[in-house]
Order: structure tokens, then sequence, then C-alpha cells
């Protein structure tokens, strides 16, 4: 399929052409090109979504880095005698043609973080620090590793991390670490960018994870995702760290703990910090374990700042792992399911979130202590 870029698309008149992303819909949550139709491959491949845009139009087709798009079939009846393009480099072309000068970036950092103090301060900083002090995350003394993976949650995370530690309740030190696991280089400038913009002076090491994990055919998305924790664990401990943090939300949580139930029949909930089990002394905290997902996605959409999802080599030809290594499939179904509750229940995201505190273990079938397990007959 025909190449265009970003400027030229730019330079067509208004009306002549319709842009459609054709990325999985989990990516889509994470930020879209402004008056983008989302049309799947396959159904674009039944003519679906297609009848209603004239035939002189231009279909311009994206995913997320150009790949998937280009290698679509001009051919297939759906598009018989339309002009047809694919956009260079994708949703992250589109990005970094977004990408300021010097002079601005000054402007949107401060933009960043006034809305934090301020717009967004009773949805991010109060639940942040709330989590914090709740789950005892930030003691006297730490030095906290905060890992950022490009994306929204491990932005706002060191953000917010700069924010409480101007507060100066508690001592302690704070490194930016980005782990760069075989990023191409529009995503690692993209990450760089963002760092530079938002003020975060991150500490970037490289590992080979994408490339070891490329030719694993069973679950590479949680191999990935086992790997980068171990990699992010022992180079927090090079730097003399006690405590990683990681950008796991609310949402994460209550999601986690159904998904499960639904598809692994366990109950296991995902903890605000705990100790590492092959990295003596070193703890895991999630700050961000009392923020709602929307709330991060409004700072982000008010501060028109556009960052990451998953960059793997996986990303345009599978559905996109989420940072614990599941699937972004099985995470949205979960998600959906949540939000079709909701609507004949408003209390049902907290009511989930309050089950873990709220366990009766009388009336447990059995359950697992410390890897023991234990049964109820064994007290009856």
């Amino acid at each position: 399929m025909k190449e265009i870029t970003i400027e030229e698309m730019n330079q067509l008149p208004a009306g002549s052409y319709e842009l459609i992303d054709i990325r999985d819909e989990g990516l889509t949550l994470y930020g879209v090109i402004p008056g983008a139709k989302h049309i799947l491959p396959e159904d674009i491949e039944k003519g679906k979504g297609l009848k209603s845009i004239p035939k002189d139009k231009k279909l311009i087709f994206y995913c997320e880095i150009g790949r998937k798009s280009g290698e679509m079939d001009e051919t297939m009846e759906s598009l018989e005698g339309r002009d047809c393009y694919s956009l260079k480099y994708g949703y992250v072309g589109y990005v970094k043609s977004g990408m300021k000068d010097d002079a601005e970036k000054a402007e949107r950092r401060e933009r960043a973080e006034v809305s934090i103090r301020k717009k967004f301060h009773k949805q991010l900083f109060t639940p942040f620090a709330k989590a914090c002090k709740t789950y005892q995350l930030i003691e006297e003394g730490d030095k906290i590793a905060v890992c950022i993976s490009g994306g929204k949650d491990s932005m706002l995370m060191a953000k917010l991390f700069q924010e409480i530690q101007r507060h100066r309740k508690v001592n302690f030190d704070l490194v930016y670490l980005v782990m760069d696991p075989g990023y191409n280089q529009e995503n690692r400038e993209l990450i760089e960018y963002n760092c530079d913009m938002l003020g975060i002076p991150a500490t970037i090491f490289e590992s080979t994870i994408f490339d070891t994990v490329d030719d694993i055919e069973k679950n590479p998305c949680y191999l990935c995702a086992r790997m980068r924790r171990g990699h992010l664990y022992s180079k927090a401990k090079e730097l003399g760290c006690n405590k990683i943090a990681l950008g796991h939300h609310y949402d994460d949580v209550i999601e986690t703990l159904l998904m499960g139930m639904l598809h692994s029949g366990q109950i296991m909930g995902m903890m605000p910090k705990l100790h590492s089990t092959n990295f003596e002394g070193m703890e895991l905290i999630r700050p961000l374990y009392l923020i709602r997902e929307s709330d991060i996605c409004a700072w982000r959409d008010y501060n028109d700042l556009h960052f990451l999802q998953c960059a793997c080599h996986f990303t345009d030809t599978c559905s996109t792992c989420h940072t614990d290594g599941t699937t972004s499939s099985k995470r949205l179904e979960t998600k959906k399911l949540i939000a079709e509750l909701k609507k004949t229940n408003p209390f049902v995201e907290s009511n989930i979130f309050r089950s873990m505190e709220n366990v009766n273990v009388d009336t447990i079938l059995e359950y697992k202590k410390k890897g023991v397990r234990v049964n109820f007959l064994d007290e009856y």
C-alpha cells in the first residue's frame, strides 16, 4: 500500500480524506488521532464501516507504527476502486510530529505540574498521598526507583513523586528509571522527549528482552513482564535503592481481581506493596493504587500529552500486552464487563475493591497462607 506522511496528509484539503484507525481497541484507549474512525482490519475486509464513506475520498489507514497498515491488501474487494494510503510511522509518527521545540517545553511542563496542584489535586494528588500514608509506601530514608515505561501511568507517577517530595514531610530519595528493552528509534525518542519535557531526570539503561521473547510462542507478554521486573529490581538495587515503584492504578487492581476469578479460578489481589522474593531487602510499591484511570486520562488529555502504551515487536501483530503481562483482550473484556455492571449498580467498582478488605475466611472452602493450603475441614 502507498505511504503518506503526516506532513503530506496535513496538506490535503479538508474533507478530501477519511482517516481510519485499524489498531486493537485496547490501544485506542491510550490515544487516537483526532477525527479518525476506528475500523478493525477484519471488518474492513467484510466492507463494514466503509459504505458510508464516499468513494472519491482518499482512505488513510494507520496502526501503531505503520507496519500493519502498510501490509494491508489493496486488492481486497471492499477497497476496490478506492485511493488507499498507509500513514507512515502510524500513531507514533503522529505523536512525534507534535513534539514542541525547547521554547514550549517549559510552558507545557509548568501547565502539567500546576494542573496536578490545582485542577486535578483532588483526583490525583490526594489519593496518591492517601495511598502512601495508608499503606506506608514511603518511609524515612527510602531510596525509591520510580520505574517509567513511557506510558501515561508511570509518567504521572513520576510527577506525583516530585510533588510529594516537594512537601518534605518525609525524607526520601528518588531515582527515575527507564529500561529500554529494545525500543525502535521512534519510541525511544518519544520517551526521552516526554521525560525531558516533563522535567523527569531519567536514568536509561538497556536490555535485550524484546529480542529474547521474540521467539516465544506461548505467553510472550507474561514472560516479558517477569523479565522486565527482574531487570528493574536488579538495576534499582545496583543504584542503592530499596524500593521500586510501579504505575498500577485502581482500575488495574479491580480488573486483576476479577480476571483471576473469571480466567484462572483463583482469588488473588494486586497488593499495594510486597517484598521481592528474588532480591533480598527490596520492595515493590504501587502508589497509584487509589487513583482512577479515567482521572489519569483526563490529566493527560487536558495537557495534550501523548505517551507510549506497549512498544514491543508484537504491538501491531497481536493483542497488546498490559504491564503485568496479561493481554489487553482479556483486560478490555473485563473492563467492559465492569462498565456494564455499573449501569445497574453504580457502586460495583468500589464494592469489588472493598471485597479485598472484607474476606471472611470462615466461609472459604480452602485458602493458601504462605504457600500452605488450609482446608475448612482442618478447623471444622
